[in-house]
This record gives structure tokens, sequence and C-alpha cells, in this order.
């Protein structure tokens, strides 16, 4: 067993083997108050585990020469700091993740607000506190105001001292991983919450176009990311948009649920087509967490009764034209995303889109998996042909997002990083 002291005072530093210590400050090893009669251990029933760290936080020299004769009684295999005040404290708390015995009567600090500060400069540790007799009282109130356990001196052994320290760390495991569950679950209620915002139900009912939508979270997201889309027809013009904000978290799926919601607002307000995109310009500004926050989107425009589409495209990956297995990049006229120079107009760019034909809106989480691994990136003309080869197999259109998905985690070499949305128009009933 390694038990070993190490402290502001040289002279309290020990070796393997029996502990020993030089006295502080002139005091004699047991001229304090004792922590138990008898510091023999007549039946070890702690299970070796591994190295334990303990920072014994104690003025009387006599305690803390007890304390460390009690721990090298254990099969605990612990190395020991000791000190004497809070500000030689203060030194070793950041990132300690071991075990504080704690007198709660230090010379610079006292009872609750001494314990509140280990606390907080120590998050990670366990803390045991030490009374005395006459103040039990104040054990109980450590232990509800965050120790793990306490002590009463002159009624400890090693056994119950080594028990209290291994209880004490384990409590602590656990009240980390209750936090943890309790933040996970957080995270999912809010993950739902923004996911009704960026996916909403669309308004097509009157529309001749229909749809299919579908949404991935990348990997390594506790939060859905900014992608977002919407479909609304009003007054016999049906428009579509799909968006991603730059970043992952959730200020950036804030929002995208900001500007999907802006966006079917200002549609189902009649403003007028060409001012849509502006007008979310100036909300995507005013709304922002950070001012580096942008997003990219493409919306398209089709008349009922007509066949030419107008797509407007900010930064973001075109459509694609999906028509008896052939599939077809658009092209359109390169603009910068929403948020990075204001936009006074947008250049509108006019595509084909018979009855019986569908156009792919996606996000970019689908052209920036690796094209069979790394470096090289599918990109569009990558999706393209992953598109056609899907189809080629036979794929009906109503599935083809599913199947896409899979296609590009396979050229990935496993999950995509990124968010992946997908809205697939199509003109007339989707097969």
């Amino acid at each position: 067993m390694d038990t070993r002291r190490t402290g502001h005072d040289p002279r309290t530093v020990i070796g393997e083997g029996t502990a020993q210590a030089a006295p502080a400050n002139g005091a004699a090893p047991h001229g304090g108050a004792s922590l138990g009669d008898d510091a023999v251990l007549n039946d070890r029933v702690e299970a070796t585990v591994e190295s334990l760290d303990v920072l014994l936080v104690e003025d009387d020299a006599g305690d803390a020469f007890l304390a460390e004769e009690l721990l090298a009684d254990t099969a605990l295999n612990t190395r020991i700091t000791w000190v004497t005040t809070l500000a030689d404290a203060r030194e070793h708390l950041e990132g300690f993740r071991g075990c504080v015995l704690l007198d709660l009567n230090l010379p610079d600090a006292h009872g609750l607000e001494l314990l509140r500060e280990i606390l907080e400069g120590a998050p990670a540790a366990a803390v045991v506190v030490f009374t005395g007799l006459d103040d039990e009282h104040e054990g109980v109130a450590a232990v509800a105001a965050g120790a793990q356990d306490y002590l009463v001196k002159g009624q400890v052994d090693g056994s119950l001292l080594g028990r209290s320290l291994r209880y004490s760390l384990e409590r602590r495991r656990a009240d980390e991983g209750a936090r943890q569950l309790r933040e996970a679950r957080i995270r999912a209620r809010e993950n739902m919450r923004l996911e009704r915002g960026l996916l909403p139900q669309v308004l097509l009912q009157r529309s001749p176009l229909s749809h299919r939508a579908y949404y991935r979270p990348g990997r390594k997201r506790a939060l859905v990311g900014g992608d977002f889309y919407d479909a609304v027809e009003k007054d016999g013009t049906t428009h579509v948009v799909i968006g991603d904000v730059s970043g992952h978290g959730p200020d950036e799926a804030a929002l995208g649920v900001s500007l999907r919601i802006a966006w079917r607002a200002l549609i189902m307000g009649g403003v007028d087509e060409a001012r849509v995109l502006p007008n979310l310009e100036a909300i995507l500004v005013s709304e922002r967490a950070q001012e580096e926050m942008y997003a990219t989107l493409c919306m398209a425009s089709l008349d009922t009764g007509d066949d030419r589409v107008r797509l407007r495209v900010l930064g973001h990956p075109p459509p694609m034209i999906v028509q008896d297995g052939a599939v077809e990049e658009t092209r359109v006229t390169p603009q910068p995303p929403l948020g990075v120079f204001p936009v006074e107009e947008t250049a509108t760019d006019e595509v084909v889109l018979p009855v019986g034909a569908s156009v792919l809106f996606y996000t970019d989480g689908l052209v920036d998996a690796y094209d069979g691994g790394p470096p090289e990136r599918l990109e569009v003309a990558g999706l393209r042909r992953m598109v056609t080869g899907v189809l080629g197999q036979g794929v009906s259109l109503a599935r083809l997002p599913e199947h896409l998905v899979d296609e590009a985690e396979r050229s990935n070499g496993g999950p995509l990083q990124d968010d992946v949305a997908m809205l697939l128009i199509t003109h007339g009933e989707l097969e």
C-alpha cells in the first residue's frame, strides 16, 4: 500500500511504509483533539481500490497525523496532501477529483461558507466533513449543503474512515451520473421542441405539388442543428424553402426555428415574393446570437397551372430535378448566404418542372459526406451520381431519402457528421 503525504510544509512528506510526521508550528503530534482512541483495524473489510488522492484540510497537527495513521491501516491506496488553511487549500482545488477531508473550523474560514467554497473550487471532488462531538448538527447541515458524508472526531476508526471515503466517492459519482442524466433528459426535451419548430407540417392542401420530408440528426450532436424547411400554398402560389444555419448547437437551432417561422409568417402575411428574403435577412441579423452567424437558403415558388419554378439560392447547394429516372442539377446564379451582406434584392432563376417531375431540396450534410473516404467529398456532382444510382436500383421516389442517406453513410465510412434535411417536391402525386 502506498500512503503518502504532501503539503505546504516540507517536513510533512511521508514515504513508503508506516506513516510518520513532524508536527507543524511546534505542536505535539497528538496535541489536538483525537479522531479515535484506537487506530488498530481488527478486520479489513475494504477491497483494494485504485489510488485515491486525499486533500486533508485540518489545522490541528495531531488530528492530521491520526487521520493519516487511520488511512494507513486500511486497504486504500492513498496519497495525502495536508494543508492547514483555506488559503493553502485553494492552491489544490482546481481540477481535484479525489476526496477532501475537511475540518469546518479553520483559522481563516469556518462553517458552511467554508464548505461552499470547497465545493465550488473542486466540483468534481467528494467532500467528507469532520465535526466535533458537540457539533454533530454541523455535519448534518454540511451533508444537506452538498458534502457526501460527515465524521465525528473521537468516534472514528480506520475501517469507518476508509468506508466513508469509498462511499463518498461512489456517491459523488452517482450524483454526477444523475446530473448528467437530468441534463440529457433536458436536452432531449429541447430537441423535441426545436425539431417541432424546424420540421413543420407543410401547408400544401390546395397545391398541385405533393411532398416527402426527411430529417436525420448528425452523429455528434446533443441538440439538433439549424437545418430547416417549410412549404406553403398561398393565393395560388406554392412556396418552398430549405435552409441551414451555420454552426451547430442550441443557438443555431433556435435561429433556424426563428427563420422558419418568420418565413412562414411573411408568406402567409402576403409579403411580395421578391421582398421575402430581404425581410428574412433583417430578422436573422436581429435574432442571431453572434454577428458571424449566417444561413444558406434555397427558396422556390410555383404558380398553380404553370410549370416554371422561380428559384432563389443564397449560398445553398442547388436542388436537383428528377424525371423518368434522369437526375439534373439546376443551374443557379451564385449569391452569398443570408446574413453575410445586406440583401436588397435577390437574383431569380427559372427551371421547368413538368407534371410528373420532382425537385429534390437538401442540406449540405449530404454533399459534405466523404466520397469513398477522406479527403474527397461527394459535393453536388457526387450526390447527383448517387441519386441516379439509387433510382437505378428500382427504389421509388417516396423511399429515395432513406436510401440516399444510407448510401451516403456507406460512402462516408460511417454516420454523417452533420444533420441532413431533405424535401422532395413532386408536380402531381408522389409515387
